[in-house]
């Protein structure tokens, strides 16, 4: 187990894009399988869920990585913290996919319901992977290779 160290807006910022774009992905798979699975396949609305939640979940994560950054400080990381985070921004990213598939396919229906239900079990899978991941990264060297990259000093 590490202690936790506290880290920057930047790698919240940094971790909350690379997570968005898996979750995208994602969305967009299981939108497209489900959406077909009711015979109502549409390419279009699986990538309207997808970027919508990309721009609205990004903000909704940066705000949960925060709150999680200070109830954390100082502690160890162990595999129930993971996973009690994981719990929590499941619990707020399917509320959020069922609210935002049914607004797009104009039905809070059992497509919306099946869409936010099995995006909830792939992403919890995937979420869990990806902050194990993320705390295997050294604390500022992100920051500093992003900054390197675009000549930010």
């Amino acid at each position: 187990m590490r202690k936790y160290i506290r880290a920057s807006h930047y790698r919240s910022i940094l971790k909350g894009i690379s997570w968005r774009i898996i979750a995208t992905i994602d969305t967009i798979l299981v939108v497209l399988i489900v959406t077909c699975f009711f015979d109502s396949c549409s390419l279009e609305n699986a990538l309207k869920i997808g970027f919508s939640e990309f721009l609205i979940k990004l903000a909704i994560y940066y705000v949960h990585e925060r709150i999680w950054e200070r109830r954390r400080r100082g502690q160890e990381i162990t595999q129930r913290t993971t996973l009690y985070k994981t719990i929590s921004w499941r619990i707020i990213a399917t509320t959020t996919t069922f609210v935002i598939a049914g607004a797009i396919l104009d039905n809070f229906d059992s497509v919306a319901l099946a869409i936010a239900g099995i995006e909830s079990v792939s992403k919890f899978v995937l979420y869990y992977g990806h902050e194990r991941v993320w705390l295997k990264l050294p604390l500022g060297r992100i920051r500093n290779y992003v900054f390197k990259v675009l000549r930010i000093k």
